[in-house]
């Protein structure tokens, strides 16, 4: 295998294994840090650019690859319309290990592209999932906090009935406190009044200002 297909092989399984690596269960906080990190560090930035730049060639041989095994079945199909066969080993052999290089070559590039498609997609995928669990959590707070303000808010309200009821018994009972003052009041000037009156009838005068 030339070196270009063997670069095309470890691309592919560095791409398994990344999609075994951001599939796999992690915990909710491992899994946060390792997204964010894949979507925040230039180093990474710097590499997924590299790749796309690489599958733009793997992308160059998958077509070279279809376009070869193309080439290689319609020979083998001329020749078989013809009836010529082929009676010697070593091209049948020849010929066998061409179609197997062209169709071998072509699946490999081929899965290598599809590969890179499902992984982008997977990826993007789980990245909204994380930022959509972040948000939830934040509003789950939120709500929480609310919630406790609510509960504060409520009791506050409580609060102030009770003491408006306190306020409107307190003021019942100075109203009452000055309806008694007022007849108390009326109490002593009448009682004054026939005090004077039975005084004047004894020829007593009181001088309350003395008294």
């Amino acid at each position: 295998m030339t070196i270009y297909y063997t670069l095309t092989f470890m691309l592919l399984v560095a791409e398994m294994v990344t999609f075994c690596v951001i599939v796999s269960p992690l915990p909710h906080s491992v899994r946060r840090r390792f997204f964010r990190f894949l979507a925040e560090s230039p180093i990474v930035a710097k590499l997924a650019y590299g790749v796309k730049i690489a599958f733009i060639f793997v992308g160059i041989l998958f077509i070279d690859a279809v376009q070869r095994m193309m080439r290689v079945t319609a020979e083998a199909d001329v020749a078989r319309n013809n009836g010529q066969g082929m009676q010697d080993v070593r091209a049948e052999s020849n010929f066998a290990a061409r179609k197997f290089y062209s169709q071998r070559n072509t699946y490999l590039t081929g899965f290598c592209l599809f590969l890179s498609l499902v992984l982008t997609c997977t990826f993007y995928i789980l990245l909204d999932l994380v930022h959509t669990q972040e948000e939830y959590a934040k509003l789950k707070q939120e709500t929480a906090k609310s919630s406790r303000g609510e509960i504060g808010a409520q009791d506050q309200t409580k609060q102030v009935e009770e003491l408006k009821k306190k306020l409107a018994a307190a003021e019942e009972r100075t109203r009452d406190f000055e309806i008694v003052k007022k007849q108390a009041q009326q109490n002593a000037k009448e009682y004054d009044r026939l005090a004077t009156e039975l005084n004047a009838k004894n020829g007593d005068v009181s001088n309350k200002k003395s008294d």
